[in-house]
């Protein structure tokens, strides 16, 4: 299993938007092939910060799902609001206590 961890940091004034347009993309995301978890944190320190927690079944999964029409739209409108280049990172998950 992939796990994919996004930080995304945006202006102030297009939160909003962005809380918006990921209320209403999150399950598309969610159901894409290969995806088996999503979830969405906001810093405590910094609310203009996000990060985003995916996992993926395969990198060929989030790699398919990265070339896809979805993301393509998702990213898209997203890029407009940042005020930071965002980060990403994919690692292997070892240990789960859940």
């Amino acid at each position: 299993m992939l796990v994919r961890i996004v930080k995304l940091s945006f202006h102030e004034e297009n939160i909003p938007a962005f809380l918006e347009n990921f209320e209403l993309m999150k399950n598309h995301i969610r159901n894409s092939p290969g995806n088996r978890f999503l979830e969405l944190y906001q810093d405590k320190n910094n609310p203009c910060i996000f990060f985003t927690y995916s996992y993926w079944e395969t990198e060929d999964d989030l790699e398919n799902y990265r070339k896809s029409a979805l993301f393509d739209e998702v990213w898209t409108f997203t890029k407009k609001l940042f005020n930071d280049k965002p980060e990403a990172w994919s690692v292997n998950k070892l240990v789960s206590l859940v």
